[in-house]
């Protein structure tokens, strides 16, 4: 494909993590034309999402710490005399401290057909017997074609291309009718789960059985396609910048959401379930009926602070959490909401930024749901894809495994005017677009990253058990300790098409203090259970099994200052990976500040035309519709059909 790639571009981008990807998409429908390429075999990067072996995969590169692909030693030669090279690094440097303990029992008596089954209890990758922990990670061959590998994007991990059957959320808006569809939503089964289904059990075999809950490692393997694991955990604000952005740019077509159902806390030991939205606060057997006035007044007040100045100018100097004290809150009512309802640091947010964050939290309810929060089914790896989707549609040219070996940077005028790809090719563009890791040590010389603290568990049941086992919950664990960060914990259930039924998926976050299983082990440990072969048989075991978990620390790049780099043409862009915050607001913002750059003045993803104004006479357009035309061609095209998007196949 490489060969056959035009030589001259407007914009090139480099990665394909979220605020990429918008910036791709952005481009391409203000009629730029767009080369975005990645050195990787998937979409996403540390945005990305993976099935139980596409995880495997990934975690197996890591641990060989290999290059992604192999150098051409020509490159040097094609820089001219009064050129220079900006060299980009070849290998992925931005996860560390990876650590994978399984403690499911292997069933030997079943025949494991992908390999990659770790050693039952702390079988770390470190170890001599972790090597093989990936080898069945359909990981492609240089030679195989990216179309054909769906390892890393199973068939279930992308809802279907059709419009028509993803949740629409701008007609949602529009209405304003189904606020709660998305808490109701019946997920359809993709069709190939009929053909993976042989010689897999099926969800009544687990539910046939609630004494013994026997989930073996070698059932997770058998349908690792059920899983799609995140990378970065997050979740979308009802009212955020990004739900605003999919419903202006009609990007929420390619997408389906569901609403998180419940908020929790812990408390003295205990979860337990917040009163968030006002039927909540008055139906809550947690709370007193003064309690409940005291919590409502309050509540109103936050909605209406910037009205009020005189009521909280004095505390301007204190944090949020010394603020709370001198309203009139039980302690229950202030911890509530610090933890579950601004879900601020206790000792870093000022007062400002806890009433701004409440304020956000309480506009944000009702408008899909009970809570303020979405969650994209199929994971948060699906958002670029779906932008990468509207870019292609727009006539961006997609390449995979394609690695860029360095900038070309012109002496005279300091601008950079060309890459120099894995095959020796030189491509022209006028704007360059690259993602932090794509950076090689002498650029980042004098940056200093902060870090994110991640595990990954499975679990076989959910930290807080009602009547319905399909809850989607987050949960806050404040820092106990000075120098460490309060533990942010999602946990998903098996209708968001994250995990096999039977089990849950539950992701933990906070800024690194130390390694990841360091700063997040105290947390599991108190919200979980080992599993262990004696308590098979006991049906009153308190809290939920852990089967499986990874941990693992990710960069965070989100802070960095574009100067930090050293000697960056101004028309080299830089895109951060994935911050630690709940939302995704940053991502948005940074696409659209260098979006602005690049094309001043423009609509920043502008809404595709209406098919039906466009108007076709014979052979010949109306003044003005040929836009219209291409991109009304372009949406009668299924994504199976686009050679743009190339893993577009395993969608459908």
């Amino acid at each position: 494909m490489a060969d056959n790639l035009p030589s001259e571009f407007d914009v090139v981008v480099i990665g394909t993590g979220l605020p990429e990807s918008i910036i791709a998409a952005a481009c391409s429908r203000s009629g730029q034309r767009v080369l975005h390429v990645d050195s990787r075999s998937y979409y996403g990067g540390n945005w990305a999402s993976f099935s139980f072996s596409g995880l495997l995969s990934w975690l197996k590169e890591y641990q060989e710490n290999s290059d992604i692909v192999n150098e051409s030693p020509a490159w040097q030669e094609q820089i001219l005399e009064n050129e220079e090279a900006i060299a980009l690094s070849r290998k992925d440097k931005t996860i560390q401290h990876v650590e994978v303990f399984c403690y499911a029992s292997q069933d030997l008596h079943e025949d494991v057909e992908e390999a990659g089954a770790l050693q039952k209890n702390h079988a770390s990758l470190t170890s001599a017997n972790s090597t093989e922990a990936a080898d069945s990670a359909c990981l492609p061959t240089e030679n195989e074609s990216l179309s054909t590998v769906s390892c890393e994007m199973p068939i279930e991990q992308t809802p279907s291309s059709d419009p028509e059957s993803a949740l629409e959320v701008n007609d949602v808006e529009e209405t304003g009718e189904k606020e709660n569809h998305c808490d109701d939503k019946t997920c359809v089964p993709s069709t190939s789960e009929e053909e993976s289904s042989e010689n897999v059990p099926t969800a009544e075999d687990f539910t046939e059985q609630p004494k013994k809950n026997r989930i073996t490692y070698s059932q997770i393997i058998k349908e690792g396609r059920r899983f799609n694991i995140d990378l970065v955990s997050k979740l979308l604000y009802s009212r955020g910048l990004l739900i605003d952005l999919l419903i202006k740019s009609n990007v929420s077509r390619y997408a389906e959401f569901k609403n998180i159902t419940r908020i929790l806390a812990f408390r003295e030991g205990r979860v337990e379930q917040v009163p968030c939205s006002r039927a909540d606060v008055f139906n809550s057997k947690q709370l007193t009926m003064v309690e409940k006035r005291m919590l409502m007044k309050f509540l109103t007040f936050c909605m209406e602070y910037e009205e009020h100045p005189d009521e909280y100018k004095a505390y301007e100097e204190i944090t949020f959490s010394e603020y709370l004290k001198t309203q009139k809150l039980t302690p229950n009512l202030q911890y509530f909401v610090l933890h579950s309802i601004a879900m601020i640091s206790e000792r870093a947010s000022s007062t400002i930024d806890g009433l701004k964050a409440t304020k956000n939290f309480l506009c944000c309810l009702g408008r899909y749901g009970n809570t303020p929060f979405l969650f994209p089914l199929y994971g948060q790896g699906e958002l670029p894809q779906c932008f990468c989707r509207m870019c292609a549609v727009f006539g961006g040219i997609y390449c995979l495994r394609h690695s860029v070996q360095c900038l070309v940077v012109d002496k005279e005028s300091g601008k950079c005017k060309a890459i120099i790809d894995q095959f020796g090719q030189r491509i022209m563009s006028k704007h360059f677009l690259v993602e932090d890791s794509y950076f090689s040590e002498n650029t980042c010389s004098h940056v200093q990253y902060r870090q994110i603290s991640r595990a990954v568990l499975i679990t076989d049941r959910s930290v807080l058990q009602t009547d319905s086992d399909q809850q989607i919950s987050i949960l806050t664990v404040p820092a106990e300790e000075p120098g460490t960060s309060a533990v942010r914990v999602i946990e998903l259930c098996s209708s968001t098409m994250t995990c096999m039924k039977g089990t849950y998926l539950v992701h933990l976050t906070c800024t690194s203090s130390e390694t990841a299983r360091e700063d997040l082990e105290p947390v599991v440990q108190k919200l979980f259970t080992p599993y262990a072969e004696t308590e098979i048989e006991n049906e009153e075991v308190e809290k939920p099994r852990l089967l499986w978990a990874l941990y693992f620390n990710m960069r965070d790049s989100s802070h960095v200052s574009r100067n930090s780099y050293n000697d960056l043409p101004s028309n080299v862009y830089v895109c951060s990976g994935p911050d630690c915050g709940l939302g995704n607001d940053n991502a948005v913002k940074q696409a659209e500040t260098v979006f602005q750059q690049i094309c001043p003045n423009e609509d920043f993803c502008a809404p595709p035309p209406n098919p039906e104004d466009i108007i076709l006479d014979g052979d010949s357009l109306q003044p003005g519709a040929s836009e219209s035309s291409a991109m009304s061609e372009a949406n009668s095209e299924t994504l199976e059909e686009s050679a743009n998007l190339q893993n577009s196949e395993t969608s459908e």
